[in-house]
């Protein structure tokens, strides 16, 4: 009897992880005036993005839902 591999993306409690594209990512950084170092990091061990295609450097669009809707979260991905 094998056991079956828990994917952690699937849980209700882990919220949406989207890569963004370079064209998103200028146009976030231009929006809010910053640059990508100003940026919040995620570890690229970090389980929710871990069988994601993603390298450092990568940006992340996290998608919460919350009691007064979805809350857009950003981070970049680093090697730590």
């Amino acid at each position: 009897m094998s056991k079956k591999e828990f994917n952690v993306i699937d849980h209700i409690l882990v919220p949406k992880h989207v890569i963004m594209s370079n064209e998103e990512v200028k146009d976030l950084l231009a929006k809010y005036n910053i640059s990508l170092k100003q940026l919040p990091a995620i570890s690229i061990k970090d389980p929710a993005i871990k069988q994601m295609d993603i390298e450092a450097g990568n940006v992340i669009k996290i998608l919460r839902n919350s009691a007064v809707g979805k809350s857009v979260y950003y981070r970049v991905v680093k090697n730590i």
